[in-house]
């Protein structure tokens, strides 16, 4: 993970614009505390602050072609990388071993049309001095961000975060994924285009066996290190695969030679929480060397200024998640450790979020996953990247692997839907995929642990005390006239307030408020997703554990079984009991204090 930074076209090319380029850029330095460097050719300027994780004794940056026409700066993992040098063997000399420098290579051979070729995660600049063009490039999901932005001079700015731009350009935005901006074309162009980006429904079977070997090469290609690294486990069902997998084909890899088998894996909680308590049995059974840190809650609300100011962002799901992430990232990177695996990407490819029980039908599912995937880099990249790249910790995601994802989303959404007269919950699909009697990869009771949200699972009371601490800071007044403060994104409670206070002082300018995702949900649903049960629209609490398919751990869940295209529900607006007859289409709603049953399904929503 690095920090990139690139002003091309800027009329003043002066030893002071040089200084306010190296400021700028050194405001990513937490991404890249290894190194950094800079090129400027006239009014042209490259910046790059590096961490070091493969090649660590070469490959800084900026990157260059043999007569250095051609200049990179790269935030990205290339994992075809020694493919793609063989290629070019004899037609290219190489200058280091950054697995970025491939780009060059494949620029000059292919001109823009090369960045399907990647096989990564990456933002990247590229300037020509030969024609004086440039282009930018962003994966294909958004994994690693990136945003642009224009001067008053008419020149264009690129930054990993935006804190490096914001306060220089007029204007400015997010780089979207799967695109990339040239120059010569004055515009962007989408160079991603996979078959579910239209949202059709696709009709292949489901192959457990082709979807466990595509999650498996995912995991192991991400294992391409030169320094120490680690697995995120939380105990639950994705990053304990992710852990599984990577315990058990370690061996095999590079970084095996280097680091030995021994496996580190890290956990972060509450005292108590369920994360903790699950983590502990994962490493147990795969044997790992782990880490468990723990955290209080006015920990993490004396932490959320700098998450906000690391995330920027306002989305109050984002922030709940991230202050646990960027207190361990912390402790993590202490250890010596700059590179972790982690689960993130699964929820949105397979449906796994509760509320995707209700579903009405398999076609709403489908639509629902892509626009969840359409939006990840919003929300859980975001947070995944932003939160440890604070600390100079690397995330890798082998859920959002470009090869697993065509398999995930290709596959016939019915499988991937509840059905309890199947035995099916959700990520049935992942859960049987790795249920391997012979050679087992998890004890039964983790493969089939039910979902929670990454805030939730760190434990309760880190919701329950950012709801009360928020309610102590912000008044009925101030909610009162939210609408004439912020009437762009109007925060809908407290906490929300409270966050947007914070993110308004940090990024005060119109632009950083648009990069923001607003809209109503429910455990993490997008807006659309709301229509499927009518009482969901009277919630603005987005947690996971307030839909009570969540029946375990709390006693905010309800009991009894979901509902998926056939379903009927019962709701409990706050802690009270849904009782009512839960037959054919009716919905029982309940105002008063416990849980809510129904025979079908109970959904419960704290307001």
């Amino acid at each position: 993970m690095c920090g990139i930074f690139a002003v091309l076209g800027c009329a003043d090319c002066s030893q002071a614009q040089r200084a306010r380029v190296l400021a700028c850029s050194r405001r990513l330095k937490h991404r890249g505390p290894d190194w950094s460097g800079v090129y400027q050719h006239e009014g042209n300027f490259l910046a790059q602050q590096r961490l070091a994780v493969v090649s660590p004794l070469s490959g800084d940056q900026p990157l260059f072609n043999e007569d250095r026409t051609v200049v990179v700066v790269a935030n990205g993992e290339i994992y075809n990388h020694k493919k793609i040098r063989k290629q070019f063997t004899g037609k290219h000399v190489f200058t280091s071993g950054s697995d970025c420098e491939v780009i060059i290579p494949l620029y000059e051979e292919y001109g823009e049309n090369f960045v399907d070729m990647l096989d990564g995660v990456f933002a990247f600049v590229l300037y020509d001095t030969r024609n004086k063009t440039f282009m930018a490039a962003r994966d294909a999901i958004g994994v690693n961000p990136l945003y642009i932005g224009w001067g008053g001079d008419g020149s264009v700015w690129f930054a990993s975060e935006m804190k490096a731009l914001n306060e220089d350009c007029v204007r400015f935005e997010i780089f979207p994924p799967g695109h990339l901006y040239s120059s010569a074309a004055a515009g962007f162009r989408r160079w991603y285009n996979p078959a579910w980006f239209l949202e059709q429904v696709p009709a292949t079977p489901y192959d457990p066996l082709v979807l466990r070997a595509a999650f498996e090469k995912a995991v192991v290609k991400r294992l391409m290190t030169d320094v120490p690294f680690g697995v995120l486990l939380s105990g639950g069902l994705d990053s304990s695969l992710v852990a599984s997998v990577t315990k058990r084909h370690l061996v095999e890899t590079e970084a095996a030679k280097k680091f030995g088998t021994e496996l580190h894996s890290f956990v972060v909680g509450l005292e108590g929480s369920p994360d903790l308590k699950a983590a502990r049995e994962v490493a147990d059974y795969l044997g790992t060397i782990h880490h468990e840190f723990h955290f209080t809650v006015q920990d993490g609300i004396d932490a959320i200024e700098e998450v906000i100011y690391h995330d920027e962002t306002y989305d109050v799901t984002t922030i709940r998640a991230s202050t646990p992430m960027f207190l361990m990232a912390r402790k993590i990177k202490s250890l010596g450790v700059k590179m972790v695996l982690s689960g993130e990407g699964s929820d949105e490819l397979l449906g796994g979020y509760l509320y995707f029980h209700f579903a009405p039908n398999k076609e709403e599912f489908h639509k629902e996953t892509c626009r969840k995937v359409k939006a990840l880099h919003q929300y859980d990249c975001l947070r995944a990247n932003k939160a440890t790249s604070a600390w100079g910790l690397e995330v890798r995601v082998p859920f959002l692997d470009k090869e697993f994802i065509d398999v995930a989303m290709g596959m016939d959404p019915e499988w991937k839907m509840y059905d309890k007269s199947l035995g099916r919950i959700e990520k049935w699909v992942m859960r049987k995929a790795f249920d391997d009697e012979e050679h087992p990869y998890l004890p039964k009771h983790i493969l089939y642990r039910q979902k929670e949200q990454f805030s939730d699972g760190v434990g309760y009371s880190w919701i329950d005390g950012l709801k009360a601490f928020t309610e102590q800071q912000v008044t009925d007044e101030m909610m009162n006239n939210a609408a004439k403060l912020y009437p762009y994104n109007t925060p809908v409670n407290k906490e929300a307030y409270y966050y947007r206070m914070i993110f308004e002082r940090l990024f005060p300018q119109d632009s950083a408020r648009d990069t923001v995702p607003w809209g109503p949900s429910i455990a993490c649903s997008t807006p659309a997703a709301i229509e499927w049960v009518e009482q969901w629209k009277a919630s603005n609490d987005p947690s996971g554990r307030f839909i009570s398919s969540h029946d375990a751990a709390t006693d905010h869940a309800g009991t009894g079984a979901h509902a998926n295209g056939n379903g009927v529900a019962a709701l409990a607006n706050g802690h009270g009991p849904a009782n009512g007859a839960v037959n054919g289409g009716e919905v029982a709603v309940a105002n008063g204090h416990g849980a809510a049953n129904g025979t079908e399904v109970a959904v419960a929503i704290a307001v």
